[in-house]
């Protein structure tokens, strides 16, 4: 399915899953033994020795992503003046919120946290991406058509959202030890355009063309339990989040393959004896394109199990560190013609962070991120593709008031490119490569208040 996974943007974590809501994460990362207000996402049962009492968050992230294709194939020399092209994907998003709230009364806590959970923005190739584009062009030289005879015109982009609002309960059950229970409700929202048209032939006037609008979406539930050990300067956590079925079905506004009748005519001409089976052939392939995208279709884009176990230690009352681990079992969430058994592993992130109180108004932090998707060959797609990762993030708090803190952050994702090479570029018999890759900033700013 177009852009199943081109679309992440304002994002930390695993192939359809966010860790990053507040900005607390975005400066440190390792957050899994925090006893703060991201507890409740990060560490739900650690809230039971936080604040006594209520508190609210308010954080707003700005994100700013590309998504490039670099493909390298003889006809682009025709089409664009080098066998080597990038196709430049600009992801973005708007100001993306999140909120958190929380209670705490001697031994039981209540916290709810509503935010994207999971992909996060749009993307838009203003050129196409090569697999249409290269389809399309091979398709049409075949027959002797090259691309300084017509205009190609092509355009893809993508929405993909999943919002999430959950609700957790934690009690401690000894003087160390606490555990929480949860749930999340997830609202998948996404959509498809695109259009690759071959037209304006001297002779033949429009020759090829293909057409989409979808609408995809869908509801899904994600039970959660975390447990927390705290004992003077040392804490341990563990969280684990189960699979979450994301069944989408198409709503298809428009849907478009055709081939101009001057192209048919041509064929035939060209070719009486097989041209008939050509123009068949043809439209199988277009056919195959577009199914997908049919009306009614579904298609999964399951959010996976998710283990985080974290370890934190208070050196000093002033500064405090972190180490964390995350796994995403990607290999066992469905997602569209079962691409997930593709992966050679699930997604491994390792996460460390330290944040130091310079005094009791000003409070720094930083931290860093491996994030190792298990990517191979044939998982990587022009519409669909992800690129290992490290990041890092800083920023700081000022407490404005004895109940008022404000947050700022900024981290960035260092990328590596991602080449794959085939012999038989996209089934033209004719080698070709695509290399992968992808660059990633965020800001934010929060505010947190204690009542």
């Amino acid at each position: 399915m177009l852009f199943t996974a081109a679309v992440l943007t304002v994002r930390a974590g695993g192939i359809m899953t966010n860790t990053n809501y507040h900005i607390a994460f975005d400066r440190m990362f390792a957050r899994g033994t925090t006893f703060q207000i991201d507890a409740a996402f990060s560490n739900p049962a650690g809230l039971v020795w936080g604040y006594e009492g209520w508190q609210m968050s308010l954080n707003f992230q700005k994100p700013w992503q590309n998504r490039d294709i670099e493909t390298t194939f003889p006809l682009l020399q025709t089409m664009y003046g080098s066998q080597t092209y990038k196709f430049e994907g600009k992801a973005s998003a708007p100001i993306v919120p999140a909120l958190f709230a929380a209670y705490k009364k001697d031994r039981l806590a209540i916290s709810t946290m509503i935010g994207i959970v999971g992909s996060g923005g749009f993307v838009k190739y203003d050129e196409g991406v090569p697999m249409f584009n290269v389809m399309l062009g091979s398709m049409l030289a075949s027959k002797g058509i090259t691309p300084d005879q017509y205009k190609l015109s092509s355009q893809m982009k993508g929405k993909q959202y999943i919002y999430g609002g959950q609700l957790n309960v934690a009690y401690r059950l000894t003087d160390f030890l606490a555990a929480a229970v949860g749930l999340r409700a997830n609202y998948y929202d996404g959509y498809y355009r695109g259009h690759v048209i071959a037209d304006q032939h001297p002779a033949l006037g429009d020759l090829v063309g293909l057409k989409l609008d979808v609408d995809q979406r869908a509801w899904g539930f994600t039970p959660i339990v975390s447990v927390d050990f705290h004992q003077g300067p040392f804490t341990i956590a563990a969280r684990y989040e189960w699979r979450t079925k994301i069944n989408t079905t198409n709503t298809t506004n428009q849907l478009e393959a055709s081939m101009g009748q001057g192209l048919q005519q041509a064929i035939i001409a060209t070719d009486p004896v097989n041209g008939v089976a050509t123009l068949q052939a043809i439209a199988q392939t277009l056919d195959a394109k577009t199914t997908p995208y049919q009306d009614g279709v579904e298609t999964r884009y399951d959010m996976p199990a998710l283990l985080t176990l974290a370890v934190g230690y208070e050196f000093t009352p002033r500064l405090r560190g972190a180490l964390e681990y995350h796994f995403f079992d990607d290999k066992n969430a469905k997602m569209g013609n079962n691409r997930q058994e593709t992966l050679e592993h699930g997604t491994h992130e390792f996460l460390a962070g330290i944040e130091y109180d310079i005094n009791d108004k000003f409070t720094v932090s930083c931290g860093g991120q491996r994030t190792d998707y298990g990517l191979s060959d044939e998982y990587m797609a022009n519409t669909s593709f992800a690129c290992d990762s490290y990041s890092i993030g800083l920023g700081g708090a000022v407490n404005l008031t004895d109940n008022l803190r404000l947050n700022i952050s900024y981290f960035c994702s260092l990328y590596s490119d991602y080449t794959v090479k085939s012999d038989n570029y996209l089934g033209t018999g004719i080698a070709g490569t695509d290399v992968y890759s992808r660059t990633n900033h965020v800001i934010g700013v929060g505010i947190d208040y204690k009542f």
